[in-house]
């Protein structure tokens, strides 16, 4: 079914939004998939707020222009599903990963990351980004790990005293 130039222009906007506040974005080719198989996709990217879309190659040149992913735009051609991840970078990755285990129809193509275009081969890399929870995680520890071993050596010293004056006592004792 044909698309109005209406139906065009909304789709391009709605895509221009989100690329605009987007931290990655993942392409893949999904000649293949079944329905069901897409239906399952699209679910499982809703529930990582992740946004997923399928958009003619034309405009979704359009609307990555003027975006960080406007480097993309060559590298639209043939069939392809668009997911940008809205929250966490790696979100979209991930998804597509985990989905691609069962489903080896989903080819990702390439990956758009900082305005940069990087093949569907790094998708690994940025699916294992941590998410945010975890990057704050690991970066407490970092944090933490001097001030707890500052404390553990301040701890030391009245330990040691303590341990040397009850050998001393020991020691009298015995001789005693």
């Amino acid at each position: 079914m044909a698309l109005s130039l209406e139906q065009k222009k909304a789709m391009v906007q709605e895509v221009a939004e989100v690329a605009g506040k987007a931290l990655s974005a993942v392409a893949a080719e999904y000649r293949g998939l079944t329905a069901t198989q897409m239906e399952k996709l699209r679910l499982e990217t809703r529930e990582q707020g992740v946004y997923l879309k399928v958009v003619k190659n034309t405009l979704a040149r359009r609307a990555v222009q003027g975006t960080d992913f406007e480097c993309l735009q060559e590298a639209f051609v043939g069939p392809l599903l668009l997911a940008f991840s809205i929250e966490d970078p790696g979100a979209a990755a991930r998804v597509f990963k985990e989905f691609s285990k069962d489903n080896k129809a989903l080819e990702v193509k390439f990956l758009g990351v900082g305005g940069q275009m990087l093949p569907g081969s790094e998708l690994d890399r940025l699916a294992t980004l941590p998410t945010r929870e975890q990057a704050l995680s690991m970066l407490m520890a970092t944090m933490r790990a001097p001030v707890q071993k500052f404390v553990t050596t301040l701890n030391e010293v009245p330990g040691k005293l303590v341990r040397t004056v009850a050998a001393v006592k020991d020691a009298k004792q015995q001789a005693a």
